[in-house]
Formats: C-alpha cells, sequence, structure tokens
C-alpha cells in the first residue's frame, strides 16, 4: 500500500486512480475462461468392495492407532 501511495505521488495520480488503473489491467490481462473442471470417468477391476459392514471398515481404519 505504501509503494502504491508513492508510485501515485509521484506521478500525480491519486491512490483511488493507481488502484482503478491496475484493477482494469489485471481484468484486461485475464486469460479467457478455461472449461470447468471435469472428473474424468474410472473404473476399477474387481468386485467392489468386500466389506459392506461399517463398523468393520471403521475398525481396520483406526487399527493400531487407538481408536
Amino acid at each position: 500500500m505504501a509503494e502504491a501511495r508513492k508510485y501515485a505521488s509521484a506521478r500525480g495520480l491519486t491512490f483511488r486512480e493507481v488502484l482503478e488503473i491496475s484493477l482494469r489491467r489485471t481484468v484486461e490481462q485475464e486469460p479467457a475462461a478455461k472449461k470447468p473442471f471435469r472428473l474424468r470417468k474410472t473404473t476399477f477391476r474387481g468386485k467392489g468392495q468386500l466389506i459392506h459392514d461399517w463398523e468393520t471398515i471403521r475398525a481396520l481404519i483406526y487399527e493400531g492407532r487407538g481408536g
């Protein structure tokens, strides 16, 4: 902020003018909007989840971790 104020003062501009100019330049230089991120569909061979009991799954996750 202090540097921006010095920059403005040295060029006979107000701080607000420097901010407006800087924001305008930033927005103008912004690249065109990119395509939104899309997660690829991925499948795995196998039989899927073999354990269908959440208590067992939780116990396996925390096994050896004091849980």
